[in-house]
């Protein structure tokens, strides 16, 4: 197990950790099905569509549409071949069922899926963190993983498992009075958010890395204890700084702003960055990715149409992006990266792009500062 260096792009990716749908992946839970009911609705609500809001009614606590989630899978597949034919070292987490209902003495729920290794990994030097999580739905995510992370462990690799919340009703505003994307814009302007500060909770696709640096966003799933848990933690070596951006519904940072290489960011333009100084000030170059060409009627029940940005970078000079995406992938083209066009639109459904799809583990390089 080596050190992830440099940026979070890196130089040539050296190991690389992904995964796909393969026991039993369910919606979250909902008032339908669960006791927990205002709850489950509350969280949901606060980080899905409008739209999508009848979906989870009639489909929350069960699978997935079963023909969706095939062309998902194959999809998926492609991809992690794809990346292989490229150099890149595939890992896949252990399959689990997650219909099966599970308790705790302060909820209970059925889990989602373990299809986003970035959401509940983030690799810092030789030292793999487990992130805490906030939805109940998958507190126990991290089973999946543990194979994997054990194997680093044994050939040398720090294991970092963060505080687990409880996920008790105090974490949560269960009076979060989000009843359209209007309010959703309003209470994101005054800065709340569905998640408390009763205790540390965060996912770690709200953190993304430049080298020493470390950028956390205030979330719907990571709250200011959980950013400050990163901060004690990794201080001295790293720096953990807070931003935020014109979003009413921020969860995980990366279609949002996406770090794709030394001093280069794509920054999205429908949700601007409050602190853009910070980077210019420093010499980073930010790019404005193209708008995205996905059809309004293509379902997107976990995440926005700007997943077109939520790239991965394999080095500083290839891109894995979407091959229906043309215009962002003319934009890297033009930025003198070559692009590795794969097609995984239905699995942009479940919630994620490459980025997500996908976690860094090992990378070659060496670790720098780019802010200084």
């Amino acid at each position: 197990m080596g050190p992830l260096r440099g940026s979070d792009s890196g130089q040539s990716r050296k190991r690389l950790c992904s995964t796909i749908h393969r026991g039993g992946e369910a919606t979250p839970p909902t008032s339908i099905l669960f006791r927990l009911s205002v709850l489950n609705s509350i969280q949901i609500n606060a980080n899905t569509y409008e739209k999508y809001w009848s979906f989870y009614q009639k489909h929350g606590g069960h699978y997935f549409p079963k023909d969706h989630l095939k062309k998902a899978v194959a999809e998926i597949e492609e991809m992690c071949n794809i990346l292989k034919m490229e150099g890149v070292t595939v890992r896949r987490p252990d399959p689990i069922d997650w219909s099966l209902k599970y308790k705790t003495p302060d909820f209970e729920s059925t889990g989602l899926y373990s299809a986003m290794p970035r959401d509940i990994l983030i690799v810092v030097g030789n030292e793999i963190i487990e992130a805490p999580m906030a939805w109940r739905a998958r507190f126990f995510e991290y089973r999946a993983y543990r194979s994997i992370i054990k194997d680093y462990f044994h050939r040398g690799a720090k294991w970092t498992t963060a505080p687990k919340p409880t996920m008790a009703d105090e974490l949560y505003d269960q009076a979060y009075p989000i009843h359209s994307v209007e309010d959703r814009h309003k209470l994101a302007a005054q800065g709340k958010f569905v998640t408390t500060e009763f205790e540390p909770c965060f996912d770690a696709a709200d953190f993304i890395r430049a080298g020493r640096d470390i950028f956390a966003q205030r979330s719907q799933v990571t709250n200011y204890l959980g950013i400050e848990w990163m901060r004690r933690h990794l201080a001295p070596d790293y720096r953990v700084h807070i931003i935020s951006f014109k979003d009413p519904n921020p969860m995980h940072i990366d279609a949002t702003f996406n770090i794709i290489g030394p001093g280069l960011v794509l920054s999205n333009p429908d949700r601007p960055c409050h602190q853009i100084d910070l980077f210019k000030k420093a010499g980073w170059t930010i790019i404005t990715p193209p708008v995205p060409v996905i059809p309004d009627d293509h379902p997107l029940w976990m995440s926005s149409k700007w997943l077109s940005m939520n790239v991965l970078m394999l080095d500083e000079k290839r891109v894995m992006v979407d091959a229906n995406e043309v215009p962002i992938q003319k934009m890297f083209e033009k930025l003198g990266i070559s692009t590795i066009k794969v097609n995984i639109r239905n699995a942009n459904s479940l919630g994620g792009g490459f980025h997500c799809w996908t976690c860094d583990v090992r990378r070659r390089g060496t670790l720098q500062s780019y802010l200084d």
